[in-house]
Formats: structure tokens, sequence, C-alpha cells
């Protein structure tokens, strides 16, 4: 049967749409490879891998394992050298928590908090699958929405990045407490978790610090917030109605006034105040990353200053 006009458009504003979306999600792909070999080749095994406190076991020694780790009261009761070998020695997984809620599509710069977030973390895949570890994705609004179940491979970072740019989530607002506790139920063994969110909450920022101290038990965790300037200082632009993406209300602010300009700016200070006190109570580790910033030496410092407290 021959195909209307009308079915005719729908196909090749279709086939464009995909053309559009592979392409970005390949240009993604290039940066964050790029941004790997550029800056993080090594610090991502240095901060996460290598000579750890708890023991695992022993083993022959091989050529090229360090001398330091020769257990010499098994070396001289066989005959042979063996080394010992740290649980942080062993394959690690890496989980990758992204916000997807409505809030995360916002961006006042070339690129969304979404755009930003899924940089950060394609990054992060790059660098553990560089090292032969295992990656897995959880996608989370009110409601954990997708799943990647870690495996290895760079063609699972192409998926990843796919999903985190264009996965259209069901919800709209933000559990991050119910997506910690998924982690928790899936994740028997000890992953390295990075939770990549704005943290635009809306409910009890101890309850946050509860649950992050849960999974910060069994995890490795590292809390991302990602921002946007325009979030934190109005612009003097006159009367704007604004709509909060995650509840729908409506907002008629007059950004012509100073006082509300200001009082704004105090209640985003505080709200950022909130959060980061919670997040660091929790005993888990924070970083912070604005839309329209380069984000790459903020992460640098990160992993250099874990390298020296490790």
């Amino acid at each position: 049967m021959a195909k209307s006009g009308r079915q005719i458009r729908e196909d090749e504003e279709n086939e464009a749409r995909v053309s559009e979306i592979m392409g970005r999600v390949r240009r993604m792909d290039i940066r964050t490879k790029r941004l790997v070999d550029d800056h993080l080749a090594g610090s991502y095994a240095s901060v996460f891998k290598g000579r750890g406190m708890d023991f695992d076991r022993v083993r022959n020694y091989v050529p090229g394992d360090d001398v330091r780790t020769i257990d010499w009261n098994v070396t001289a009761r066989t005959g042979e050298p063996f080394i010992k070998t740290f649980t942080e020695e062993r394959e690690l997984t890496m989980i990758l928590m992204i916000d997807v809620s409505a809030s995360s599509d916002f961006g006042s710069s070339e690129a969304s908090k979404r755009e930003l977030q899924t940089e950060i973390a394609g990054v992060l895949a790059a660098s553990a699958i560089r090292n032969r570890d295992k990656v897995g994705l959880v996608l989370f609004s009110d409601d954990v929405e997708l799943y990647i179940p870690p495996v290895k491979g760079r063609s699972n970072i192409l998926r990843m990045i796919r999903e985190a740019l264009f996965f259209q989530p069901a919800g709209r607002g933000t559990n991050i407490n119910g997506a910690l506790d998924f982690v928790n139920r899936v994740m028997q063994r000890r992953a390295v978790v990075f939770l990549i969110s704005d943290f635009r909450l809306h409910g009890d920022e101890k309850d946050l610090q509860r649950k992050l101290s849960v999974t910060g038990r069994h995890h490795d965790v590292i809390a991302v917030a990602v921002n946007d300037p325009l979030e934190a200082e109005l612009p003097d632009v006159g009367v704007l109605r604004i709509e909060d993406a995650e509840t729908g209300e409506m907002v008629q602010i007059d950004t012509g006034s100073a006082k509300v300009r200001e009082s704004y700016r105090l209640e985003a200070v505080n709200r950022r105040e909130r959060i980061t006190t919670s997040v660091r109570r929790s005993g888990v580790d924070f970083l912070e990353f604005a839309a329209g910033h380069d984000w790459v030496p903020a992460l640098m410092s990160f992993f250099n200053n874990r390298r020296a407290r490790k």
C-alpha cells in the first residue's frame, strides 16, 4: 500500500530526529573520550583502584608485581614468593545514578543541566571502562525510571549517553531516597556510586542525610550537584512568570525589584547550604558543578584531594 503524504512526512521527521539524536550521542562520546585521554587517564585508577586497607588473599608472585606486597611468612613456608592482594585491586563496579526529573531539563546557557550531567557521567564511565571495570546506570525521577545492570565495554557507554540524554521519564519530581533504596537492593557487593542530581528536593534534607549515610556504609558514594547560574541569581528583566518544572506551580516575579532579587538570591543560598550541610554530614564526598562553566578542573581537584587522603 502506498504511503500518504502525511506518513511520508512523519517518516522523514522521525529519520531526521534519529539522525540528530545519534549525532549528539556521537559528539558527546567523542568529547568524553577526549577529556579522559587529556585529563583523567590515570586519575580514576589511582583514586579508586590499587593497594587498599582490606586484605583479600595471597597469590603467586609474577614479574612486575610490587615487591612491597610480598607476604614473607607464606613465602618462607612454601619456598615460593607470594604477594598479598587487597579488595581494591579486584574488578570494580561503578553505578551512575542520574536525576532525570523535569528540573534537569532547565538550562540558561548553551547546555542544560541534563546535558552537563550526561557529559560528567560519560567521562566517569569512560574512565571506568578503560580500567576494565563494569558500569551500570540508574535513571530516576520520583521513581526509578531505567536500570542498566553493570557491564563492560565501550558500546555500553554509547547506550548510557543516549539514555541519559533522551530518555523520557514518566515522573516529574525527584526522589533521591527511593533511588538509593533501589541501589542498595540490587547491588549486593560494594560499588562506586556517583549520585548526579540538581538536588531540587521537596522534602526534608535530613532524610537525605540519613539515606546517604546508610548507603555510604555499603558503597563508596560521591554526590555530584549540577546547578544552573540562573537558579542562584535573577537578572533584572522585568516581570517574569516562572513555572516550577516538577510541581507545575506558576509564580509571577518582578525581577525589576532589587528586594525581590535579593530575596531570591538568599533563598537560593540557604537551599544550597542546607543541601551541602546534609550531604557532608552523611559522610560522603560532595562535588558541585555549574552549567556553562568548565567543570573538569574541579573534578581533577577532587581526584587529587582524594588521592592525598588515600
